[in-house]
């Protein structure tokens, strides 16, 4: 190996060990190690993860495992501009309905969500403290579909923007799924396409993601998965209301580790661009809410009451008991 080879590997050496020391994470710091961070060019990063029913290939903390990838892809993207630093929190193992309420099923194995209201305080609250420490760039990687959770934590950021002036942006709320669907699409053969269908959770898609991820907690039994292909929405909530649905869409039987890898890529860059787009400037309202067009779905809004149901529960409870 000549010098000129050499020279350039410690270069790019050196280029990744600073940027990776400008990922920190708050669980590992102390009280001046924070107070000393620029806010200016801090951006701190909140992770979600609902524990959910991924059916009986995936583990239900399957959004959790893609959230903390994700976060990493977006923290380092962060850490590589000179200056900047990410500041990443641990999981939050919080979100609202899961992909049962599709079909109704407000109990099902393995999803332990929340209300969607208790998940907007979490992160008002969050923002409240964020923001008497004065941090400004909050991001939320919070990779999960449900219209009520994305509304909750689309409030906490509107909240955190009109009395802070600050930025709490749900990113996956606007990266756009119809566009991300069509883009997985074009990475699948005409016969994943007609397998897979119209999907949106425990899929040959996620799936695959899982086996790039976290293969170990793959159940092989997946090859053998019995397509659950749906032809649009309306289909999709009719096969997640029947009797014995498995808890996926899709065909989980086509997955591959290499079609995960694939996908993540595409995926996990079209996030960080907005990301970073936004860093640069660009206004977060720019970018169309997911949850907007359902907001009036009656999947959403049967959601809604059976929380209301769980509120008045929970009140007449704690009346009781004063």
């Amino acid at each position: 190996m000549n010098w000129r080879v050499r020279l350039l590997l410690s270069l790019t050496m050196a280029s990744a060990m600073a940027a990776h020391a400008q990922v920190l994470h708050v669980t590992e710091m102390n009280t001046e190690e924070i107070r000393a961070l620029d806010r200016g060019r801090t951006v701190v990063l909140l992770p979600g993860g609902i524990l959910e029913e991924h059916g009986p290939y995936l583990p239900s903390f399957t959004d959790g495992y893609q959230n903390e990838r994700l976060a990493r892809d977006l923290a380092e993207a962060i850490a590589s501009r000179p200056g900047w630093k990410a500041l990443v929190f641990p999981i939050i193992p919080l979100g609202a309905g899961g992909a049962n309420q599709l079909g109704g099923k407000y109990s099902f194995p393995g999803t332990f969500a929340v209300r969607a209201s208790t998940l907007r305080d979490v992160f008002m609250d969050l923002g409240d403290e964020l923001a008497a420490q004065g941090f400004r760039r909050v991001f939320i990687v919070h990779l999960h579909g449900a219209p009520n959770h994305h509304i909750a934590l689309d409030e906490a950021g509107d909240y955190f923007h009109d009395l802070y002036g600050g930025d709490m942006v749900n990113l996956f709320g606007r990266v756009g799924s119809r566009q991300l669907r069509e883009q997985t699409e074009k990475l699948m053969t005409e016969e994943e396409r007609r397998d897979e269908g119209w999907s949106v959770h425990a899929d040959m898609n996620e799936t695959s993601r899982l086996l790039f991820l976290r293969p170990d907690l793959v159940r092989p039994a997946h090859k053998d998965a019995i397509n659950q292909t749906a032809r649009d929405r309306s289909h999709l909530i009719e096969i997640a209301r029947a009797e014995g649905w498995a808890g996926y869409f899709g065909s989980p039987r086509r997955a591959t580790a290499s079609f995960g890898a694939a996908s993540w890529r595409q995926f996990s860059a079209h996030v960080v661009e907005m990301a970073l787009r936004i860093l640069d400037g660009a206004d977060p309202a720019s970018f169309p809410r997911a949850s907007e067009h359902r907001r009036n779905e009656a999947v959403v809004t049967a959601a809604f009451q059976h929380e209301e149901e769980m509120r008045r529960r929970h009140d007449e409870w704690l009346r009781r008991r004063r």
